[in-house]
């Protein structure tokens, strides 16, 4: 079966690009930004209580998609900033590092946005984040038991999606 992106589930997903990877949590958010999935592997500091922790981090991506999307030199016109783009218009980011972690990001054609945080030497992840999508339309997409919009509970990609990140760490 192939989804977004051409890719296929399959025993083998991508390898990560770098070594020494370590995720630290993942956010699953829809296009209205309900957080409807948070996991953590690795997160060595809790500062903020969740629901601020969720707010900061879908406005973060809110804000620098809005940025990108009027920073876009191939674009002539330039909408007001903070107007949401739909997903694939316009410019977007993929990625960014700090000193302390890096944060990936992938946007699917429906609003579904998948955030991965992991340690600041990880290389490209877009064949990691396309592959947990996979995960994601074969484990809770498909489930007939899944209201779309509502938090994944769904242990099996719980379980297949901590495998995947534990062998990318």
């Amino acid at each position: 079966m192939q989804f977004f992106g051409g890719s296929e589930i399959s025993p083998s997903p991508p390898v990560p690009t770098a070594t020494g990877n370590n995720a630290h949590m993942m956010y699953v958010f829809n296009r209205n930004g309900v957080c409807l999935l948070y996991r953590e592997w690795n997160r060595p500091l809790h500062t903020l209580n969740p629901q601020q922790d969720h707010k900061l981090m879908f406005g973060l991506l809110f804000s620098l998609k809005s940025l990108t999307a009027k920073m876009d030199p191939t674009n002539a016109e330039k909408g007001n900033l903070g107007i949401p783009q739909l997903p694939g218009q316009g410019c977007s980011f993929h990625s960014f590092r700090t000193n302390t972690y890096k944060l990936s990001f992938m946007e699917t054609p429906s609003g579904i946005k998948f955030i991965l945080v992991t340690n600041p030497r990880t290389g490209d992840l877009r064949e990691t984040l396309k592959y947990i999508y996979n995960l994601y339309v074969e484990y809770v997409a498909k489930n007939p038991l899944y209201t779309p919009g509502t938090l994944i509970r769904c242990e099996l990609f719980n379980t297949a999606l901590d495998q995947y990140v534990r062998s990318i760490a």
